[in-house]
């Protein structure tokens, strides 16, 4: 079944409207008519099984059959922030791929070493958009704005199990530190050439444990999806 986004002011209790980019996918691209079935997605973990009941020039309206809470979302919530790459090809495959896989929230890292300095936070957003409904999820992962290292760590807090790969940390591993509950987690991932070691001090005054993600040396983006896999336990 074809996933399409509707924001939640425009569901009501027995139908919804299709407008804007998606009605245009919708019709143009994917060439739906009345009387298709779909599931669309709120972005705040509700998918609404629909058919489709008349198509004007602008709009599409959807009766409503059935509501799935949570579908096909993890049970613990992944925060991933992750410093910018010199190649932004690479940081758009980042948030899809951690889209993909089930983080919730996608931060920005300005650091010491980073070399972009600007963040294409649209960009980001809509290709998380599309990772969602290709993946089937009904939970839109938030990308935030870019925030310099020591700010994030400064406002990092809260009921979050903090950790932070560092490929001079042997023990504890990722995987051992998230099974030992399932409080949700904010994983912390630096840019090529890695955190300098006063950055890695920072994080541990601010509470976040230095994790080990195996022997081997992994790029930013695998470092991130492999973070993401072993804390949400599906890895």
């Amino acid at each position: 079944m074809e996933y399409f986004y509707t924001p939640p002011e425009l569901i009501g209790p027995t139908a919804l409207t299709i407008a804007d980019e998606e009605f245009a996918h919708l019709t143009h691209v994917m060439r739906k008519v009345p009387g298709d079935a779909i599931r669309v997605v709120d972005g705040l973990g509700t998918a609404y099984d629909v058919t489709i009941e008349e198509i004007s020039r602008r709009s599409a309206q959807c009766s409503i059959s059935t509501r799935h809470v949570r579908l096909n979302e993890p049970e613990r919530s992944v925060v991933v922030a992750a410093a910018l790459l010199k190649n932004s090809a690479k940081f758009d495959y980042l948030v899809e791929k951690a889209t993909e896989l089930g983080a919730s929230g996608i931060v920005p890292l300005r650091t010491e070493r980073t070399i972009p300095r600007n963040a294409r936070i649209d960009r980001w957003r809509k290709i998380a958009l599309a990772a969602m409904k290709q993946s089937g999820r009904c939970f839109l992962p938030e990308v935030h704005p870019m925030v310099p290292f020591g700010e994030f760590l400064r406002k990092s807090g809260g009921d979050f199990l903090r950790v932070i790969p560092h490929e001079k940390t042997e023990r504890p591993r990722l995987r051992d530190v998230v099974e030992t509950g399932r409080m949700p987690v904010q994983v912390c991932v630096g840019p090529e050439g890695g955190f300098s070691e006063e950055e890695i001090q920072q994080a541990v005054s601010a509470g976040f444990i230095p994790v080990s993600l195996g022997p081997r040396r992994l790029r930013t983006e695998t470092a991130v999806l492999v973070s993401v896999a072993l804390a949400l336990g599906e890895a």
